[in-house]
């Protein structure tokens, strides 16, 4: 049974939002290419949208249970993931080059899960996405995503499988991400 629900507009960053238990300070160890999203630690999800730095319409529910599956057309397949909740209630940053902002909108309450969790504290999350435009890009391309959230069991993740171009673009990412960001600092010799 549906428990609470939150619908609002979300504005992206370049490289789409993060959605779970914790709350975020720095990017992910790895980006879910290929996927709409993927695991960012035990506790939270980044998600790629197709809008590159646009308006997102974002429909978030809580359930009790799990909730049946959408059957209309408008959605792409649905993703799903385990995450097991730090927090008691959801968080959302938006993700831009360098920065993780909070995006959760002001006057919207939390949304509380809590009183679901019980003691193992697993939630899985169900990813809906669609874009009036799916060729990704900057600007309003119609895209809204419905998540829903319940108490549950870890189990494996349901993904699309990955393309090679998909694996390359991870393993450039990981490559980036593991070299040392380099010191501009200099050392200047007083003069006399």
């Amino acid at each position: 049974m549906l428990v609470h629900q939150a619908d609002f507009t979300v504005d992206l960053g370049e490289s789409g939002f993060f959605i779970g238990f914790t709350e975020h300070d720095d990017y992910p160890d790895e980006m879910p290419y290929g996927w709409r999203c993927g695991p960012s630690g035990e506790a939270s999800a980044v998600v790629l949208p197709t809008t590159d730095t646009g308006p997102l319409q974002l429909t978030i529910q809580i359930h009790d249970d799990q909730p049946a599956r959408e059957t209309s057309g408008d959605w792409e397949p649905a993703e799903e993931i385990s995450l097991r909740a730090e927090t008691d209630s959801l968080h959302l940053d938006t993700l831009d080059p360098g920065e993780v902002s909070d995006a959760w909108p002001e006057g919207e309450p939390p949304l509380p899960l809590g009183p679901l969790l019980g003691q193992d504290r697993w939630v899985r999350l169900r990813l809906y996405c669609h874009a009036d435009d799916p060729e990704p890009g900057i600007g309003d391309h119609g895209e809204r995503h419905l998540i829903q959230l319940w108490p549950a069991p870890p189990a494996a993740p349901v993904h699309p499988a990955l393309s090679e171009e998909d694996s390359r673009a991870r393993a450039e990412y990981a490559a980036n991400t593991s070299v040392p960001v380099e010191d501009y600092t200099t050392d200047l010799t007083p003069q006399d």
